[in-house]
C-alpha cells in the first residue's frame, strides 16, 4: 500500500510541477472570491523548506507563491494529496499554514501571509467523508468558535484602575504589583499591598517570590523603609519579611563583591597589557605588532606617551 501511495504522489507531483499545469488547476479550482485577487503570471514554486521536518514526509510539498492584486503579499496555495481519507486532515492542513507563516516571518517579513491550503483526494470512499474546516476538529464546535473567531482575550493592567484591580482576590497582588514595577515607588503601595497580604493567605514560596521581585526588578528609592513598613502593616508575614530582607542582602553583598573582583580583574588585565606595550614600544617595536599583541588601540597607544 505505501509504494501505490508512493506512485500516486510521485505522479501528482510529476504534473503540478509544472508552472502552466499549475496555473489551470488553481484557476479551475480556487474559490472565485479568493481567485480574482491573484495574479496567475507571477506563480512560483516555493521550497519545501517552508514545511517542518516532522511534517514533511506526510505532506505533498507542493507550494506556491502568487502575487496579489491588492497589495504586496504574497498568497501560499499548499496542496495535500490524499489517498485515504483522514477525520483531522483539517487540522494537519492548518499546521502546515501555520508553518508556512512563520518560516516567512523568520525571512523578515513583519506580517502574516495569506495561505490557502487545497486538499487534493482520489479514494475509494466518496465523497470525501469529513470536514476540510479546521474548527470542525474540536470535540466542542461552540467553544472554538468562541475562542478563535475572535480577538483573543486582553488582561491590559495598565489601563485598570487600581480601585478595580484591589476587586480582584488573590490575583489582585500580583497584577497591582506588575502594574507599578516600573513606574512608582514601592513604598507608595505599601497600605494597597499589606492589606492584599492580610486579606489573603499567601503560601510562604508565593510571598518570598514578591519580595525577592519587588527588590531586583521595583523601583524603591528606599528600600530599607519599604521593608519595614511592609513588616509593621503585615504581622503575620513579619517574621517571613525580615528573613528574606536579610537573604536578599546578603546576596547583594556577594553580588557586590563578585563584581568588585570582577572589575579588579579586568583592571588588571589592562594595566598588564599597557606595561607590556610600553616595554615593546621602547625596544622600538613596530606599533601594529604592539597593538595586535596587546589588543590596544592607537587611542591607547598614544595615552602611553602621557601616562
Amino acid at each position: 500500500m505505501g509504494k501505490q501511495l508512493s506512485y500516486h504522489d510521485a505522479f501528482f507531483k510529476k504534473f503540478l510541477s509544472n508552472s502552466k499545469i499549475a496555473q489551470d488547476f488553481l484557476q479551475i479550482h480556487l474559490p472565485e472570491k479568493i481567485k480574482k485577487n491573484l495574479n496567475f503570471n507571477t506563480l512560483l514554486m516555493e521550497s519545501g523548506s517552508f514545511i517542518e521536518g516532522d511534517l514533511r514526509s506526510q505532506c505533498s510539498d507542493m507550494l506556491y507563491s502568487l502575487e496579489s492584486t491588492i497589495g504586496d503579499a504574497y498568497i501560499y496555495c499548499l496542496l495535500e494529496h490524499q489517498s485515504r481519507p483522514e477525520k483531522l486532515m483539517a487540522f494537519r492542513l492548518f499546521r502546515y499554514s501555520v508553518a508556512v507563516m512563520h518560516r516567512y516571518l523568520e525571512k523578515g517579513n513583519e506580517s502574516l501571509p495569506v495561505v490557502i491550503p487545497l486538499l487534493f483526494y482520489h479514494g475509494n470512499t466518496s465523497p470525501y467523508p469529513y470536514s476540510t474546516h479546521w474548527l470542525d476538529c474540536f470535540a466542542d464546535l461552540e467553544m472554538a468558535k468562541s475562542v478563535y473567531m475572535q480577538a483573543f482575550p486582553l488582561i491590559d493592567v495598565t489601563v485598570m484602575s487600581d480601585e478595580e484591580i484591589l476587586t480582584h482576590q488573590r490575583v489582585a497582588l500580583m497584577e497591582l504589583v506588575q502594574k507599578h514595577i516600573r513606574t512608582r515607588d514601592m513604598l507608595e503601595l505599601v497600605k494597597e499591598l499589606a492589606g492584599l497580604l492580610e486579606q489573603w493567605t499567601y503560601p510562604q514560596d508565593l510571598f518570598r517570590a514578591l519580595l525577592t521581585y519587588l527588590a531586583e526588578a521595583g523601583n524603591a528609592a528606599e528600600g530599607e523603609k519599604f521593608i519595614l513598613a511592609l513588616a509593621e502593616q503585615t504581622p503575620r508575614y513579619r517574621e517571613d519579611i525580615m528573613t528574606i530582607a536579610e537573604q536578599l542582602e546578603a546576596k547583594g553583598i556577594q553580588k557586590g563583591r563578585m563584581e568588585g573582583i570582577q572589575i579588579g580583574e579586568q583592571k588588571g588585565r589592562e594595566e598588564s597589557a599597557r606595561s607590556i606595550a610600553r616595554q615593546l614600544l621602547a625596544n622600538g617595536v613596530d606599533r601594529a605588532i604592539v597593538k595586535m599583541s596587546t589588543g590596544l588601540s592607537e587611542v591607547e597607544l598614544d595615552g602611553l606617551k602621557q601616562d
